[in-house]
């Protein structure tokens, strides 16, 4: 079996990890999270969002986050932009990658960003014309491509419909998101032999939430077919808003975990990396969610 050599890991866990916390983390640890992911060997590494803060108070500090990360080359910084207002605050706090996301199902389109799949693509594209005139590459995300917790199973051509006209749109990559966690591996591959009809598998990137322990399973399964960038949390950060007190994310470490086991190179320091999940975790006062810092954290403990 042909397994990438090299796996791209985007870390997630100062953004779609911490956006959800109930108690506001401060500035100045957002930032030292960052710092710690960046000396683990992370290379990109989501900062923040430019949404409003109405909706998102966490990440009502963004242009000061961005303002203080500590820049050098072949490190990104992506953030989040769900509109043209949002881009010309992310290019104003100096952000050179953004990301936009729609979804694969209708339901959650609406309930989520009050608009249709069509709408929410169409709402893009001021954002992508902006971001080609300012040399600032596009991420795009599709959520619900497993799952939807109104829908239920969501057909692969849906899938394959908005990460197509998100890469013809510009997206230099589209991540494939199973929000609720609820694929699984065969589920998975179906999915992205779908979506790999309208977009290179090098241009596509796997998000799995852990929510029924099935994540790890299905980035086996999406290198089996060629995926070679994978979305994850440190610590696991980020619970699943639609399926009450479970997991989301996967955690970083034990991705890390799985490649280095696999002889996948990943670049990250596995060590750093526990280390800075077990800060955070602290921080936030929970374990953290992995199971390989858990492991590793309890082996140091020993000895």
């Amino acid at each position: 079996m042909n397994l990438p050599k090299t796996v791209k890991i985007v870390e997630v866990g100062p953004r779609d990890g911490l956006q959800n916390e109930k108690r506001v983390v401060a500035t100045d640890t957002k930032v030292e999270l960052i710092a710690r992911l960046a000396d683990a060997g992370l290379t990109a590494i989501e900062a923040t969002s430019f949404v409003s803060p109405k909706w998102v108070p966490q990440m009502g500090d963004n242009a000061e986050v961005m303002a203080r990360v500590t820049r050098r080359p072949g490190l990104d910084f992506p953030v989040l932009t769900p509109n043209l207002k949002g881009f010309e605050a992310a290019l104003a706090a100096g952000a050179d990658e953004v990301a936009v996301f729609g979804a694969a199902s209708e339901s959650f389109s609406q309930k989520n960003i009050n608009c249709s799949i069509a709408e929410s693509l169409e709402r893009f594209e001021p954002v992508m014309d902006a971001a080609k005139a300012a040399g600032v590459k596009v991420r795009g995300y599709v959520s619900c491509v497993l799952g939807c917790p109104y829908e239920g199973e969501i057909r692969p051509d849906a899938v394959a419909l908005v990460a197509g006209t998100l890469f013809e749109m510009g997206c230099y990559e589209v991540s494939l998101g199973d929000t609720i966690g609820t694929g699984t591996p065969g589920k998975t591959q179906r999915m992205l032999e779908a979506a790999m009809r309208r977009v290179p598998v090098a241009r596509l990137a796997g998000h799995y939430h852990d929510t029924y322990g099935m994540a790890i399973a299905n980035i086996y399964a999406s290198l089996e077919l060629g995926v070679a960038v994978f979305d994850a949390s440190v610590a696991g950060l980020g619970g699943c808003p639609y399926a009450k007190g479970a997991s989301g994310n996967v955690a970083t470490e034990d991705v890390v975990w799985l490649m280095n086991g696999l002889g996948i190179g990943t670049g990250v320091d596995l060590d750093r990396l526990v280390d800075a999940g077990a800060w955070i975790s602290e921080v936030l006062g929970r374990e953290p969610a992995s199971r390989v810092s858990r492991a590793l954290l309890a082996g140091r403990r020993a000895k």
